[in-house]
C-alpha cells in the first residue's frame, strides 16, 4: 500500500519542494532529458540545405556590376537562349533580377568548357 501512495505521489506531483521525493523526480526527469539522445532517435536533425548544387564564384567586374563564374555542369541547352535560361536560374536566387549582357567559356588546358564566365546587369 505504501508503495502505490509513493508512486501516486509521483504521478500527482504532490511532494513538497526541497523533499527526497521532490528531489528525486527533478533528478529522473533531468535524466530523461539528458540521457533520452543517447537511446531515442528524436529525429530532430536540422535538415541539410545546399543553397545551390554548384559552385558559383562571384567577381566585381571593376566597373558597376558583377561576373558570375558558373561550372559548366550547371548549364543545360546548346542554343544561345537555352544557354542564358540556364545562366539565369543559377544566377538569379544569388543576386535577384538580373540580365545576362554576355558570356564567355572558361576552357582548361585540353580545350574543354569547365565553366562560363556570366556578365549581368540589373534589371
Amino acid at each position: 500500500m505504501s508503495l502505490w501512495k509513493t508512486i501516486r505521489g509521483y504521478i500527482w506531483w504532490t511532494y513538497p519542494r526541497g523533499g527526497l521525493h521532490y528531489d528525486v523526480m527533478v533528478t529522473l526527469i533531468l535524466l530523461f532529458i539528458f540521457l533520452s539522445p543517447l537511446w531515442i532517435n528524436f529525429n530532430d536533425k536540422p535538415a541539410e540545405r545546399t543553397p545551390h548544387q554548384t559552385g558559383v564564384v562571384v567577381i566585381p567586374d571593376g566597373q558597376s556590376g558583377f561576373i558570375y563564374r558558373i561550372e559548366a555542369a550547371a548549364v543545360k541547352g546548346a542554343s544561345d537562349a537555352e544557354m542564358r535560361d540556364s545562366f539565369l536560374s543559377v544566377i538569379e536566387p544569388i543576386a535577384g533580377e538580373v540580365q545576362v549582357t554576355r558570356y564567355e567559356p572558361v576552357l582548361d588546358t585540353s580545350g574543354r568548357t569547365i565553366a562560363y564566365r556570366v556578365w549581368v546587369e540589373r534589371r
